[in-house]
């Protein structure tokens, strides 16, 4: 006896299958997206200058080198680790770039891509710390960020390099489409290469396992040295990549670039979502972080907020962003 034929799929499916990709792809930010649109509400009315396309803009290219650095600091984070080099590694090769362009007679394009492995090899090192010699995280990354810095002032004697030429400056300054310079798209183009990493390859989700723990990762076949050293090395190269966009922008190679951003790069992933405890963290999560601080630094500008006073509100937002984490994770 002939069966019936099983129905045909529908157009009902395709609304399903797109909540499923919503949810898979902002779970745990969303709370963090809603902060961000009453953040963008709350200064609106604070700021009569704050809702315009030109200040949205700036924002835009105010927060695109802590965007680089926390897409790499979200892979960190994600395997249990932390990295407090970044903006000394950011300051370090933004000098050997501008030294070697400048003194050094080297071409601009070939001292930037030495800018990167020099973040790269920064990174590589901080892995090997980690996983070669045991050290702990913080103690690795904490000692690169001091000799970094120290490196980048020994270059030229704590001076600023100061003077590219015109198509380097424009990177950051020319707007294609009326609204997008090269720098932003590097970054929108380095986030989504992120996403894709984490979402569909297998060695993006073996970064979960190791920061759910390390032997059962191992006992799972994961190189887990390699693979930490490898995050590491991605970091610092984020860094190198950070130095051109930052000198790009000012035009000037500063050995106290950067100082501080580590706060802004660990708040940016922590309130994305992320936790400092490892095996949880999204690219998505981490842009909206990097929203929320660019736009409360924005919004505090503008109605003429003190930098200190800002410095206080960003380590409260870490504070209540970490108690959030835990109080998330002692719920389940």
């Amino acid at each position: 006896m002939a069966t019936a034929a099983a129905p045909p799929k529908t157009s009902v499916d395709a609304p399903q299958r797109i909540r499923e990709l919503k949810n898979r792809t902002f779970a745990g930010s969303g709370g963090a997206f809603i902060g961000l649109v009453l953040l963008i509400v709350a200064m609106s009315i604070a700021a009569p200058n704050f809702l315009s396309a030109r200040n949205f803009t700036n924002i835009m290219d105010q927060v695109t080198v802590l965007g680089i650095l926390a897409l790499g600091a979200t892979f960190v984070i994600i395997i249990g680790g932390i990295d407090l080099s970044v903006g000394s590694v950011l300051a370090l090769s933004g000098m050997v770039m501008g030294w070697l362009s400048h003194q050094g007679g080297i071409p601009l394009p070939v001292a930037m891509l030495v800018a990167v492995l020099v973040g790269a090899l920064c990174g590589l090192i901080n892995g090997i710390g980690v996983t070669v010699f045991r050290l702990p995280p913080f103690i690795a990354t904490l000692a690169m960020m001091s000799v970094a810095r120290g490196l980048a002032n020994l270059i030229t004697d704590g001076q600023q390099i100061v003077g590219y030429p015109e198509w380097f400056y424009k990177l950051s300054t020319a707007r294609y489409f009326g609204i997008i310079s090269v720098t932003v798209a590097t970054l929108i183009l380095l986030y989504i290469a992120g996403w894709v990493f984490l979402r569909y390859r297998r060695s993006g989700r073996a970064l979960y396992a190791i920061g759910g723990g390390h032997e059962v990762a191992r006992l799972a076949g994961i190189n887990v040295r390699g693979t930490t050293t490898v995050v590491y090395m991605v970091a610092g190269l984020m860094a190198g990549i950070g130095a051109i966009v930052l000198s790009s922008r000012l035009d000037a190679s500063a050995p106290s670039a950067a100082t501080g951003y580590e706060l802004d790069v660990i708040a940016a992933v922590v309130i994305g979502g992320a936790s400092l405890m490892g095996g949880i963290g999204r690219v998505t999560g981490t842009i909206i972080g990097v929203l929320i601080i660019g736009v409360l630094r924005n919004g505090l500008n503008l109605l003429g907020v003190s930098p200190f006073i800002q410095q206080i509100v960003i380590g409260v937002v870490i504070a209540v962003a970490v108690a959030a984490d835990v109080l998330r994770r002692r719920n389940r």
